[in-house]
This record gives C-alpha cells, structure tokens and sequence, in this order.
C-alpha cells in the first residue's frame, strides 16, 4: 500500500520564486516549515537559502541552523562571512524535514577547506552552489579572532582562494 503526504497547504505555502518548488514540509502551529529546493522557511524569519546556512543539526526533536551574515567583507573574488546567531526550532511532526534539510545544506558544499594563517587563527575556504544560478559562490570564514582588513591576512586568503579556484579548475 502506498502512502502519500498531504499536499501543503495553500494558505501555508510561502511565496514562491520562479523555479522553485516544495521539496518537503512540515506543521508548525498555524504555518509550516518548508523545505524548497532555494532554501528553507522557518515561520516568523525570511527564506533562508541553501548556501547561507553553515551548519544544520537535527538533534531531539530540534532543528538548529548556523545561518550566515551576508558579505562582512569582500574580497578578489571572494567573501568574507561570520557566524549569526544560531536559529532552533523544534518539529513534532519532522516528516522528510531534516533529511532534507541535511541533502540542500550538504548539496551546496562543492569545496571546503580549512587553513592554519601565520599572524594566528584560521581561515576557512568555502565553494557554494547556488540554487537557479551558474558557477560557485566562494566564500571565507575566519576563526580565532582574525582581522580580515590586516593586509596580511588579505594577501594570504587571496593566495588561499586562488589556489582553492585552480585545485577544482573553476574559473569564478
């Protein structure tokens, strides 16, 4: 016998860009989280797409996410990201969520590294895909209290991305 899950609702359906589609969902009081395959809506907070979420656990009935501050920095080809706050929201009803969840996060990974930097602290050198566009987004992640306007520091991540960018012949 075949089950199939209820369709979202319409007036829980958040709006939808071009090209974007339900992946997964589930109730959350009078609204619902829904997974797409762009990103992920939480109630009460904007879509959060795929290759801004650093880190998803599903632990205990609780979703956490580590979602990313947008470009604190830019560099050559490249930004600099840190940590927002962690965002949690319990599911009683998780359904496909978290493994969803887990599949877009992972999926938007295409390089990761981490590197030791001479003046102390770490940097770390992500490639995301983005959802609906071509070619990666890179990105650092600083560690450890580091300065990313010290032009050390920006001399090496360069250096770092570069050769991040030749290892995976991506030429973005």
């Amino acid at each position: 016998m075949w089950f199939r899950k209820p369709k979202l609702p319409v007036s829980k359906t958040p709006q939808l860009e071009n090209g974007e589609r339900v992946v997964a969902w589930t109730p959350q009081g009078p609204d619902a989280v829904v997974v797409t395959n762009r990103g992920l809506f939480i109630p009460g907070r904007n879509r959060l797409r795929w290759h801004e979420i650093h880190k998803a656990i599903w632990r205990d009935g609780t979703l956490t996410l580590v979602p990313a501050a947008t470009a604190v920095a830019n560099g050559e080809g490249y930004s600099v990201v840190e940590d927002l706050p962690a965002v949690s929201v319990a599911l009683t009803l998780p359904g496909d969520v978290p493994k969803r969840v887990r599949e877009r996060v992972t999926g938007s990974v295409a390089y990761t590294s981490h590197y030791p930097l001479p003046n102390g602290g770490a940097a770390r050198v992500v490639a995301r895909r983005v959802s609906g566009r071509d070619g990666l987004t890179w990105s650092v992640r600083f560690e450890g209290g580091v300065d990313h306007d010290d032009p050390v520091v920006r001399e090496v991540t360069a250096d770092l991305v570069a050769a991040a960018k030749a290892s995976i012949s991506q030429p973005n």
